[in-house]
C-alpha cells in the first residue's frame, strides 16, 4: 500500500472497487486548514471522470499495470484474440473493453492493453483510422456550396457522415474516440 505523497499523474488506483487513472494530482494547503491532495482521476469501466480529496498521508491502492502494444488478430465471440508481436502470444481481450470504437477496427491493426496481474482492463485502439468506403450514395449537384454530410458505410461495417464529396472506394481517416471523419488519405 502506498500513502499519497506516492501518487502522481497517470498513477493507477483502486477507488471504490474501480480502477481508475490520476488525471490531476494537487497538494492543497488552506490558509487555516489541514493540507489535503485533491485529485481527478478517469474510471477506466466506465470512462467518467472524478474529483476526490484525501488527506495528508492517507492509504491508497496504487495498482502496477502493465501497457503492452498487440495486433488483433480476429473476434471470436465476446473476445478480441490479440498477438503479442515479440513472443507470439495470443491473449483473449474483452469486446467490452474497446467499446464504440470496435466498429473501426480492422484485423492487423496494433492495440494498446494494459494488465494489472495479466487481467486485461483497459484497451486503447489507434487514434486515428484509415478505411474504405464501401457504400455511398452520389453527390446531387449543387449540395457542395455549404458543409453537406451524408451517410457512408465503411469496409468494416460501420456508418459515419462524410462529406459530400467522398465517392465509393475513397479512403478516408477518422477519428476512433469520437467516431468522426477527418480527411481523404492522398495517395
Amino acid at each position: 500500500m502506498a500513502t499519497t505523497a506516492d501518487i502522481n499523474i497517470g498513477s493507477y488506483i483502486r477507488y471504490n472497487n474501480d480502477i481508475c487513472q490520476i488525471m490531476e494530482w494537487q497538494h492543497r494547503t488552506p490558509g487555516n486548514l489541514r493540507a489535503f491532495y485533491q485529485g481527478k482521476m478517469r474510471n477506466l469501466r466506465n470512462g467518467k471522470l472524478n474529483e476526490h480529496r484525501w488527506r495528508s498521508g492517507e492509504v491508497i491502492e496504487v495498482l502496477r499495470v502493465e501497457v503492452h502494444e498487440l495486433q488483433y488478430l480476429y473476434r471470436e465471440s465476446d473476445n478480441l484474440v490479440c498477438m503479442d508481436q515479440t513472443s507470439f502470444e495470443q491473449k483473449y481481450i474483452p469486446v467490452s473493453l474497446l467499446g464504440d470504437a470496435l466498429n473501426f477496427m480492422k484485423e492487423e491493426m496494433v492495440v494498446q492493453i494494459g494488465f494489472e496481474s495479466d487481467t486485461p482492463i483497459f484497451a486503447r485502439p489507434p487514434k486515428v483510422v484509415e478505411l474504405e468506403v464501401t457504400y455511398t450514395e452520389h453527390a446531387v449537384k449543387g449540395d457542395t456550396s455549404n458543409k453537406v454530410m451524408k451517410s457512408a458505410k465503411l469496409e468494416t461495417g460501420a456508418e459515419i457522415s462524410v462529406p459530400s464529396f467522398v465517392d465509393i472506394g475513397t479512403v478516408i481517416r477518422i477519428d476512433t474516440e469520437t467516431g468522426e471523419y477527418l480527411d481523404r488519405v492522398k495517395k
